[in-house]
């Protein structure tokens, strides 16, 4: 496989995660759609979570060519959650 950013099966960072729960409700859809996904938190017991403040809770990564439609997901979560 070739390493280049650009290859449809490489993975990039699809969007920041804001936080544990938005984390598992794309967690959940995500992989109920066989969308090949990576979820990695920013928190460190060494830094009790410091990075979290400055980064945000975590990000997403997977494969360049589901990029749209992850970031269609999440804006649906995020318009779910902020109407509730």
């Amino acid at each position: 496989m070739s390493n280049d950013i650009h290859h449809k099966d490489a993975f990039i960072t699809v969007a920041v995660i804001e936080n544990v729960i938005e984390a598992q409700l794309l967690e959940s859809i995500l992989s109920e759609r066989n969308i090949p996904h990576r979820i990695r938190s920013h928190h460190d017991t060494a830094y009790d979570g410091l990075f979290q403040t400055q980064k945000g809770w975590g990000e997403i990564k997977a494969p360049i060519r589901y990029q749209t439609e992850i970031k269609t997901i999440i804006d649906q979560v995020r318009n779910d959650n902020k109407n509730k």
